[in-house]
């Protein structure tokens, strides 16, 4: 299901954790990614059905809160969620089918505002400020999985990506962000594929076995498909073959990977076994004995380190907005340490050279004067006392003005998140027309256009562009 991107539910991935059930991350496209306020490691505490009294979640199990928070399309579910802050409030979602084509690669053209002269007037400026024609023509894809339907002959995340920048190249663009934020992985050929579309030649990943070093997987295909410039955004939640991608376009100094922590760090290969393949004669009568999940393979860098554990380390770091949540792989019991292998040999792409060093300190001038990141820094040191704080007050009066202040608070940093005027958000034209679409996916268009230009990590990844553009 995940990896053909058609599910059904409200999207989002539980798992039980100290006796809650816990958001491991929305599925794009689903009703919870549509709705907008369930996230990622909010605690469900209770499951609500039409008029009926809420059930608590609280030590119940996960299959049992799935049943509650499962129905049918069109009918309302009522969750009572605690925040990673502390405040509870009441989500309701209208349970449908996932919306598919939001899990697929989409893109847009981010237009840079004209440098105006200083002798141009307020009037002259303004009607410059966000023109399609702007200075820079930024292309940025977002891909929210590597997706791949391995039963039948349908689309594919690195054949969508491949139509994309194509699509972007013929808009004359000057360069690619690639945001891989969130993105948790998927098919390990489409990252491979992926990758290959920015180099001409050479091996991708290294994948080792129980018993040695097993193959190397190479990119297919030696046309380039985009030779400009590429910024790849990542962040903790960044996983598996994210990193695979990331990694190799790092190693081939063909991109620059800017993040806000390393990766998730996920370089292993697991596989189930069904036991009750095993039961024979009157063993059966017992089944089923459930399955085995092990570890069969480990992923490995072309300069030969893992990406398990240690993740990839961005090449330009930024402020994180989810640095009060403890995530990774180092973070699970008894996971699997970062160990290296031997390196291959590979040419680095030598069309134009990363100047690292410079573009990292310019960025980080950019960051220490940024409002958006300096709140951003603020409200994630105010969140890791709050988790470190282990007593609360029962007493009802100080509950509800605790809530009040911390819905305040987030009232005050949403409202913060600036739009950025200097940039206009455009849709790739096709045959130099913009493709016409319905009034309901136009409205979805837009929506994701002001996210964008809200996106203070996307701006900053912006203007690490328009530096190595320089």
């Amino acid at each position: 299901i995940a990896m053909s991107g058609k599910l059904e539910g409200i999207g989002a991935v539980l798992r039980e954790e100290d006796g809650y059930i816990k958001v491991v991350r929305i599925v794009p496209g689903s009703a919870s990614w549509r709705q907008k306020e369930l996230k990622a490691e909010d605690i469900i505490l209770k499951v609500g059905q039409g008029n009926r009294e809420p059930v608590s979640t609280v030590g119940m199990r996960i299959s049992d809160a799935v049943k509650l928070i499962r129905g049918k399309k069109g009918s309302v579910v009522s969750l009572t969620v605690q925040k990673p802050e502390g405040s509870i409030s009441v989500i309701k979602i209208i349970r449908d089918i996932v919306v598919v084509e939001e899990t697929y690669a989409k893109s847009a053209i981010i237009n840079v505002e004209k440098k105006i002269g200083s002798k141009a007037g307020t009037k002259a400026r303004a009607q410059f400020k966000a023109i399609i024609n702007g200075e820079k023509k930024i292309g940025y894809i977002f891909l929210p999985k590597f997706y791949r339907d391995f039963q039948k002959n349908s689309r594919s995340s690195a054949d969508d990506v491949a139509a994309e920048l194509k699509q972007l190249k013929k808009n004359k663009v000057d360069g690619v962000i690639l945001d891989l934020r969130n993105n948790g992985g998927g098919a390990l050929d489409d990252a491979v594929k992926m990758s290959g579309l920015f180099i001409e030649s050479g091996p991708i990943v290294q994948i080792k076995g129980s018993l040695g070093l097993g193959k190397v997987l190479e990119d297919p295909d030696p046309k380039v498909v985009f030779d400009k410039p590429v910024v790849v955004l990542i962040n903790r939640f960044s996983a598996s073959a994210s990193e695979i991608l990331a990694a190799a376009l790092q190693d081939y100094e063909r991109a620059v990977i800017v993040g806000t922590s390393d990766s998730f760090g996920k370089g292993t290969v697991q596989n189930l076994l069904n036991l009750d393949r095993y039961a024979k004669g009157a063993a059966k009568r017992y089944t089923p004995f459930g399955a085995l999940k092990f570890t069969m393979q480990k992923f490995y860098r072309i300069n030969g380190g893992s990406t398990q554990y240690r993740g990839v380390t961005p090449d330009i770091l930024l402020p994180d907005n989810l640095g009060y949540i403890e995530a990774g792989e180092k973070e699970l019991d008894y996971s699997m340490k970062w160990d290296k292998v031997k390196a291959l040999k590979y040419q680095k792409w030598k069309k134009s050279k990363l100047k690292l060093k410079a573009l990292a300190e310019k960025s980080k001038a950019r960051v220490s004067s940024d409002e958006s990141f300096q709140l951003i820094k603020e409200n994630v040191s105010h969140l890791k006392k709050r988790r470190e704080n282990t007593q609360q007050n029962l007493q009802i009066e100080y509950i509800v003005q605790e809530q009040d202040d911390l819905s305040e608070e987030a009232k005050k940093i949403k409202e913060a998140l600036k739009k950025h005027t200097d940039l206009a958000i455009t849709r790739p034209m096709i045959n130099g027309k913009v493709p016409k679409v319905n009034k309901d996916k136009l409205k979805d268009i837009i929506d994701w256009h002001t996210q964008i230009k809200k996106d203070a990590y996307i701006y900053e990844g912006v203007k690490i562009m328009e530096d190595m553009l320089e």
